[in-house]
């Protein structure tokens, strides 16, 4: 089947796309007020849910209605970039500590929107070998993804403490870097995932305390 769909996205509809994507926020808030098993049941369900309608979408061809047109071309036989969220935050929640998964969970979602948005709306200077990836929309990301730490710490712990502050700002380069680098991997598995293990090797490796109450 050819897609009648164009190649390049509206900047209304990558906006319409970013949107959905930071629904990823209510993992963190499901986390933080019904803890980890609640959550990663309620991610299991979703992710069940998901792959049913991908497996209707890809293998029988089936439109889902009102999310077809939020589905890039390169995504209409293979899996959206949904699935591998679910899948990437199932791993964090599961393996790393509070904080570091909600942080990487946060970037994830966060950061993408604020690289694409910024990127498409102010891009003009493009990194040579990466296709699309302007610098605005890098040094965008990297700023959301302070600055949602930042927030996340002082709306759950009353401010960034210590040395997680090292932990916070190594955990944005290394998301902006894993979203910048990423090309033929979905960035919502591999952001998650990379972010949050280096985040959790700074906290084993400075002896960073929990501030988890």
């Amino acid at each position: 089947m050819v897609s009648s769909k164009p190649e390049k996205y509206s900047f209304g509809t990558e906006i319409l796309r970013k949107l959905v994507h930071l629904n990823g926020i209510y993992l963190v808030l499901l986390y933080e007020f019904f803890g980890q098993r609640f959550t990663l049941g309620v991610l299991t369900v979703a992710l069940v849910v998901a792959l049913e309608a991908e497996y209707f979408r890809i293998e029988w061809g089936r439109k889902i209605p009102l999310f077809d047109v939020l589905f890039r071309q390169k995504e209409e036989k293979v899996l959206g970039g949904h699935v591998f969220l679910g899948i990437g935050a199932i791993i964090v929640i599961s393996v790393f500590s509070k904080e570091v998964a909600q942080l990487a969970i946060l970037m994830t979602v966060v950061g993408d929107a604020a690289a694409a948005i910024f990127g498409r709306a102010y891009g003009k200077h493009f990194i040579p070998g990466l296709k699309g990836k302007a610098i605005e929309g890098v040094f965008a990301e990297f700023v959301a993804d302070v600055v949602v730490g930042i927030v996340y710490f002082a709306l759950f712990f009353d401010g960034v403490w210590g040395m997680w502050w090292v932990v916070l700002i190594i955990m944005a380069v290394s998301a902006t870097v894993t979203e910048t680098v990423s090309g033929k991997m979905d960035d919502n598995l591999l952001v998650p995932v990379f972010c949050g293990f280096t985040g959790e090797m700074l906290v084993v490796l400075l002896g960073v305390a929990s501030i988890v109450a």
